[in-house]
């Protein structure tokens, strides 16, 4: 099952309610909230306070993902916020077992983020503990960048891993992903989609429609 998460971070700001409901009523599977602190990456966006004021917008899932040092310090925020997933990085975790548990611990669904050029290595004794690996196929930061196409064989590889290990866990992509490359990141084995400018730039709903199109073609071959 393929799934279309839109993200909020190149949407326009002084209309977010409408631009949410928007991509929801288009058919969006969930909405992505990148938040960023200004420190593990260089900008600043947003906190648990516009989550919590834009949660009424949708019904749909918000799948949070947490661009900043030492993210226990604010995990139950985000969940008191509207958070039903929560995604963490590798990079900024201590002990990155602990924090999984609390995200568990909250009641949300644990998501494990992990950098271009971080290593699958990093998920080995974590994996059979959370629900979806998010790979970022750009550097974390900015809206807009190119795919990285190096990152089709982490995909493909980090799918190898999980089905051999018959691990119910989604591979979730972001990062410069359009309807023109995204059959690339499908084919390698990704099953949730996170678009900010492919979904946002332009008209919104008729992008939500492209990018669901291309996964209908895809359940159909899935089921033959």
């Amino acid at each position: 099952m393929y799934k279309l998460a839109p993200s909020i971070l190149n949407a326009d700001y002084s209309n977010l309610g409408s631009q949410i409901r928007l991509a929801d009523k288009a058919g969006a599977d969930m909405i992505h909230l990148d938040v960023m602190d200004g420190m593990f990456v260089p900008c600043i966006s947003f906190g648990w306070d516009l989550i919590k004021k834009v949660r009424d917008c949708t019904e749909k899932k918000f799948d949070v993902h947490l661009m900043i040092n030492d993210p226990d310090r604010y995990l139950h925020y985000f969940r008191e916020a509207g958070a039903d997933i929560i995604s963490v990085h590798a990079e900024a975790c201590n002990q990155l077992d602990v924090t999984i548990d609390r995200i568990r611990d909250l009641g949300c669904k644990v998501g494990v983020v992990l950098n271009p050029a971080t290593s699958l290595t990093t998920l080995d004794f974590v994996l059979e503990k959370i629900d979806m690996v998010l790979l970022m196929t750009v550097n974390p930061g900015f809206g807009g960048q190119k795919y990285m196409t190096s990152m089709t064989r982490k995909i493909v590889e980090l799918r190898r891993i999980i089905d051999e290990r018959e691990f119910d866990v989604d591979i979730e992509v972001d990062g410069g992903i359009t309807v023109e490359n995204v059959r690339t990141v499908l084919d390698a084995g990704a099953n949730i989609i996170v678009s900010g400018s492919g979904i946002y730039r332009g008209d919104v709903t008729q992008n939500v429609t492209n990018f669901l199109d291309i996964f209908k073609e895809y359940d159909s071959h899935d089921q033959h």
